[in-house]
């Protein structure tokens, strides 16, 4: 295909010269005019690993150039590629700028570009700046609607700088976001020769995927540096601890735990954070990441007492009050403090939970429950069904299979919450 590649930082260049490599006719378009005459000279603007080499002979063969002139690089283009800069404001929000300026750019040149041009976002943009942002600036320039000879995706790169063509030849997987089902199937046509995962969402979710990323990156690493303080200080070796760690396939390296859900609970990691920060301030040691994760989970519960409110329901079902599905352990049971704020708030409160029987609970486990929840004889029910009876809000904190009956329970109008 023909494809301009508006930018030519580390992203656009490197972009640029790979799809050259592949067989697509690639021009490069920067106002910068010494990116544009290193390029047309055959020497990359960025410094990368094997870039050099492969800008020469792209170059050379005729299949990468590069202009300023965005008229001239959009003349019969079948894609726009838009890998511009979105820095930091200085309150830290997203400057825009730069991708509004070539969305109209694109916009006020699209009558030269092939039929059914689109527009591809490259850059790393915030959930809503395509369809907000780029889509109304581009039809502004044009005066073509979108769907109307031309379209928008959204195409997250994965690049790190210093092994940006490894990546790329290489990648975790390949994503497109699409306006609508089959807009963004060009996009993937790109990458044709690159062996990966495909996956195809909506525009919000691609845009998401990159700072999800790079926010678990940082977090990752922040965590690592934190805990290494911490145990370094108390005469564990981090490195061989942390090696430890990430060989668990099965828990830390892995999709476990990262599913939206609920607060945590329970016997092990409420108390285990507890005791890390505290061996951690025992040593002098600052832990604000650490310290942050408790009050972060307790807004969880916080969050599911203000959507139960914000009903305006007065009878509540709550399913499920241990700390999670098959377990009558109930200590530091988000589900639990959830049912003592929803009590206190005055609302007329029944809550089934199959496993816990109060005449089975003992010791620690049921001191933990009656000293939160007092009243807790009166609002546990045996049955599902004398949970349910006249209930107006249902909210399920489980997911067992007893309490798949989402329609049926909207059927009965009742409103249905689920936290799990």
């Amino acid at each position: 295909m023909k494809v301009a590649v508006f930018g030519l930082g580390y992203v656009g260049t490197v972009t640029a010269v790979a799809l050259a490599r592949d067989g697509h006719e690639v021009i490069g378009i920067d106002p910068a005019a010494p990116k544009v005459d290193s390029i047309r000279a055959g020497r990359p603007p960025v410094t990368e690993p094997g870039l050099d080499q492969l800008t020469r002979r792209v170059v050379s063969e005729g299949r990468l150039r590069a202009t300023g002139d965005a008229a001239e690089a959009l003349a019969g283009a079948e894609l726009s590629l838009v890998c511009v800069g979105t820095p930091s404001l200085e309150d830290g929000s997203l400057d825009l700028g730069a991708v509004r300026q070539v969305a109209a750019e694109i916009g006020a040149h699209l009558h030269a570009a092939a039929v059914a041009h689109l527009v591809v976002i490259r850059s790393t943009v915030l959930p809503g700046s395509t369809r907000e942002q780029v889509i109304p600036a581009v039809e502004h320039a044009s005066g073509r609607p979108v769907g109307e000879g031309w379209d928008v995706a959204v195409n997250p790169e994965f690049l790190r700088e210093g092994s940006s063509l490894a990546d790329y030849d290489a990648p975790s997987r390949i994503l497109v976001g699409e306006r609508q089902p089959g807009t963004g199937s060009r996009a993937l046509a790109l990458y044709e020769r690159i062996v990966a995962d495909r996956v195809v969402v909506p525009l919000e979710a691609a845009e998401a995927v990159k700072y999800t990323d790079n926010a678990f990156h940082a977090l990752k690493i922040a965590f690592t540096n934190e805990v290494a303080r911490v145990w370094a200080a108390h005469g564990a070796d981090p490195g061989l601890v942390m090696e430890i760690v990430a060989a668990d396939r099965k828990l830390n390296a892995s999709p476990a735990y990262l599913r939206p859900g609920f607060a945590f609970g329970g016997s092990c990691l409420p108390k285990d954070l507890r005791a890390l920060t505290a061996a951690a301030r025992e040593a002098c040691v600052p832990t604000p990441l650490l310290d942050a994760v408790l009050p972060s989970n307790e807004l969880e519960v916080q969050r599911a007492v203000e959507a139960v409110l914000a009903t305006g329901k007065r009878r509540v079902a709550l399913l499920g009050l241990a700390f999670k599905a098959g377990t009558d352990d109930l200590r530091e049971s988000p589900l639990l403090a959830l049912a003592g704020r929803l009590a206190a708030e005055g609302l007329e409160l029944r809550i089934h939970d199959p496993v816990v029987r109060l005449s089975a609970l003992q010791g620690a486990n049921r001191a933990y429950l009656e000293a939160r929840l007092p009243e807790v004889s009166r609002l546990l029910c045996e049955r599902l069904d004398e949970a349910l009876d006249g209930a107006e809000i249902v909210v399920i904190g489980h997911g067992a299979p007893r309490y798949a009956r989402d329609d049926e329970w909207r059927g009965q109008g009742k409103v249905v919450m689920r936290l799990e």
